[in-house]
């Protein structure tokens, strides 16, 4: 298997008051999305320490006995929130069920929340285990995560020559998902044919990863090759979900990736998912289209389009 050509990208400038200090970063954004939809970036804002503090706490979360687990199954809730057992993603179809666990959460609302009463999709109040601080590190960690989406979309939105805050004002209610991964170790499979998550596309706009040094990250090149995604210390993996590649009208086209796992050691990863409001418009975006390019996709919500992928995926999801 070879190691794949990912770029690494200091966003460090797009911190700068100074909108000099932009375009270089923007112009790199611009030509790894267009050549692999994959990236890595450093010099983002969040601390290792806060890293060491979220991995102890999904290290912890994990070993908890199955039943407790289960107490916020994610299969329960129709606005995809908590635990995800073995099986219960199934990312290929052409594959079994994933060969993980994990935990979903999202905005988190009150249940007298004007949405949650209405009972408008994807909108809830998130299930966490009974663990102390549990809760608030990574609430904390969720807004700081929609924080660092939104500056590395400010590269994109440069690259794509709009306003550099052209995407702020569509992740103001979003439905945005921070995700904890734990792959066991290989002997626990009891199916062969299973992998840590099937070959797949990410459904929304940019993906956020944190992967740990174990790897198991691979990303299909051009040629359909697939090609190892190297973890990079103190850093972030970025790729172009489908989502992104509608309103840019492919001009960035997402890219099929998987996790093997082949070392067979026990991993962990932690996606941040950046998904805009959910009646934010999905079409193409002005200069990403004109008469020799027409617009490929009918324009959708942000929020129809992710219900219409989920139903795909989860046998227990409904709109």
């Amino acid at each position: 298997m070879q190691q794949s050509y990912i770029p690494i990208i200091d966003i460090s400038p797009l911190y700068s008051i100074d909108a000099n200090d932009w375009q270089e970063v923007a112009n790199a954004i611009d030509q790894a999305c267009r050549e692999s939809g994959f990236f890595y970036v450093t010099g983002h804002a969040i601390s290792a320490q806060r890293i060491a503090d979220l991995s102890k706490l999904y290290q912890d979360f994990f070993a908890l006995p199955v039943e407790e687990k289960l107490k916020i199954d994610i299969t329960q809730t129709t606005h995809h929130r908590g635990y995800g057992h073995f099986g219960t993603e199934q990312l290929d179809p052409s594959k079994p069920g994933d060969f993980k666990e994990t935990f979903d959460m999202g905005r988190n609302l009150p249940a007298d929340h004007i949405d949650v009463l209405a009972n408008k999709p994807l909108h809830g109040t998130n299930q966490y285990p009974d663990m102390a601080g549990f809760q608030e590190l990574v609430e904390t960690h969720y807004w700081d995560m929609i924080e660092l989406g939104k500056t590395i979309l400010k590269g994109l939105a440069i690259a794509l020559k709009l306003d550099p805050h052209y995407f702020d004002n569509s992740f103001t209610e979003p439905l945005s998902v921070l995700r904890f991964i734990h792959y066991p170790n290989i002997e626990a499979k009891q199916d062969e044919t299973q992998i840590g998550a099937g070959a797949h596309t990410d459904y929304g706009c940019i993906t956020i990863l944190y992967q740990d040094s174990i790897g198991g990250l691979q990303v299909q090149d051009k040629q359909g090759q697939w090609l190892d995604a190297t973890p990079v210390e103190n850093s972030f993996v970025i790729n172009i979900g489908d989502m992104m590649a509608r309103w840019s009208n492919d001009r960035y086209t997402s890219t099929p990736h998987r996790v093997v796992n082949p070392s067979g050691a026990e991993r962990y990863s932690m996606p941040f998912f950046v998904e805009p409001n959910f009646d934010t418009s999905i079409k193409a975006l002005h200069g990403c289209f004109d008469e020799s390019n027409p617009a490929k996709y009918e324009e959708i919500s942000a929020g129809n389009y992710l219900l219409s992928r989920f139903a795909a995926t989860y046998e227990y999801f409904e709109k």
